[in-house]
């Protein structure tokens, strides 16, 4: 095997770095080819189940494998699924559909051919907009959404001389969303798979779980001169797992082809495989062209044609969208745009706080709660929000007593919060009665409290009269101990301050 500039040809690709200044030259162009795997109960073609899991080759029949004399039906929430996907993609959708057949032979394809969309998909055109390091926006520019069904599962592991074959997985739903050769640079290409986990979410037709194959991602990958319009020769490298591989590989991709290009040699069209522990790309196969799986009309289907009306339908039952909520926080609510991020980047978190600020007007006050107290336990348990115990309308009351004084924030995460969180069924004020943590109204106790920590520290009293005002803090401290926190801590430091200041 011949070795060339610090890397093997046809084996995987030991890199070289790109000397300082070189890769400025070259402009990176990325395009991705996004695998969906879609929530049905059934197959794409064919009643077999399409749940995850089960022994190997249980959720098979006679026409998911293919046989003579089967005949494949449409999967109708294939096709609303698809249709839902872009519409958030903002894609023109396509009324005239019908259906081909990819051919090419694979082990765990057991027809030999895989029933696909060529010449008409069901999206076509639209757009994802992404948010980009230092505030910048970009539409990342879709060329179209097709559907298609899933191959079997091949397993190199299971066995010390053989390859095992699953077919639980071959029929099952698919979308597949082709970016055109639209992004400029890892980032652009991780924040454009992120946003699409999100739609995914949003729309519930998928988990959007790349580690377990529900979602994978094909990357081609090309590099040119600054400045240049035309496109070179592209590597595609096949079924990246998780974002941050993703970007990974796109960046070995760049350093080396830019590597090639600068010793005079020539990029060859492969199709790749990305090795996640030593970040390098090798070479699977040439890369295929379309004429290669000699595509023709699938016989069996006839064409399916939409409607408007069937459109409106699905059009009015979407949810709202990731990014139409963040710019609603930010425009309507006045959320930083850190919060709205952040509250936007999970379907089950975002719904939570849409149910919350229907009960509360304190939009800081929720945001802090989700944000701290909330965010914190579910980190911390390993629960999801779907799971989380409280209601917003009970959160929404446990702010409402905060803010009209009759518990302090103190008291509420240490105490209420807890309590809620052990019993969901009682109010907020109820077990905050039963807990003993109302504040007290009486300004004869809070006298008290103030007079008796002034008493057990009378040389921090000569301090502060000396204009050392650090030591409210110490005052307010022993205040907030002898009484247990049932105090209105703003009022109290200025009934603090008041005696201070009066002596």
């Amino acid at each position: 095997m011949a070795c060339k500039n610090g890397y093997f040809i046809g084996q995987i690709l030991f890199m070289t770095s790109i000397a300082d200044g070189i890769s400025d030259k070259y402009e990176l162009v990325v395009g991705l080819e996004v695998h969906v795997q879609l929530s049905t109960l059934s197959k794409s073609f064919s009643s077999d189940s399409a749940a995850f899991g089960g022994g190997p080759n249980e959720h098979i029949s006679p026409v998911s494998l293919g046989h003579p004399g089967t005949l494949p039906r449409i999967n109708k929430k294939m096709v609303e699924y698809a249709v839902k996907m872009g519409l958030a993609c903002n894609c023109t959708i396509n009324l005239n559909n019908t259906f081909a057949r990819k051919n090419y032979f694979y082990a765990d394809l057991p027809k030999g051919y895989q029933i696909t969309q060529d010449h008409f998909p069901v999206c076509i055109g639209g757009f994802v907009p992404v948010r980009l390091t230092g505030g910048v926006s970009k539409n990342v520019a879709i060329h179209h959404i097709h559907m298609e069904e899933d191959a079997g599962k091949s397993m190199h592991d299971q066995h010390h001389a053989d390859s095992m074959i699953d077919l639980n997985r071959a029929g099952v739903p698919l979308i597949e969303i082709v970016s055109q050769p639209d992004m400029r640079s890892a980032e652009e290409a991780g924040q454009f798979l992120t946003e699409l986990r999100k739609l995914v979410r949003y729309l519930d037709i998928c988990d959007g779980n790349m580690e377990e194959g529900s979602m994978r991602c094909d990357a081609n990958i090309s590099v040119r001169l600054k400045g240049e319009t035309t496109y070179n020769n592209r590597c595609e490298v096949k079924n990246l797992n998780s974002i941050r591989n993703v970007q990974r590989a796109i960046e070995h991709e760049f350093e080396r082809q830019v590597n090639l290009v600068e010793n005079g040699e020539y990029i060859d069209q492969n199709t790749l495989n990305f090795n996640a522990d030593t970040g390098e790309t090798s070479v699977l196969r040439s890369k295929e062209m379309a004429n290669d799986y000699r595509y023709f009309p699938e016989p069996d289907l006839t064409p399916l044609v939409l409607t408007h009306e069937y459109l409106d339908k699905i059009r009015a039952g979407m949810p709202s969208l990731p990014n139409e909520l963040y710019n609603k926080y930010i425009a309507q609510l006045g959320l930083s745009d850190y919060d709205a991020g952040v509250i936007t980047a999970e379907r089950d978190f975002a719904l939570y706080f849409e149910g919350l600020v229907k009960c509360t007007d304190n939009y800081k006050a929720a945001v802090n709660w989700l944000m701290g107290p909330v965010k914190s336990y579910i980190n911390e348990t390993g629960k999801s929000m779907a799971d989380f115990a409280i209601s917003p309308q009970a959160l929404a009351e446990m702010i409402k007593l905060i803010d009209s004084g009759k518990i302090n924030y103190s008291l509420a995460t240490q105490k209420l919060f807890p309590a809620m969180l052990k019993d969901s069924g009682k109010k907020p004020e109820q077990l905050a009665v039963e807990l003993n943590l109302l504040i007290s109204q009486d300004k004869t106790d809070v006298s008290e409290f103030i007079k008796a920590a002034l008493a057990k520290y009378p040389d921090k009293v000569i301090e502060y009269q000396n204009g050392k005002k650090g030591v409210l803090g110490l005052f307010m401290g022993e205040i907030m101990k002898s009484s247990k926190g049932k105090i209105d801590p703003q009022a109290t430091n200025k009934l603090l301050i008041k005696e201070l200041e009066s002596r």
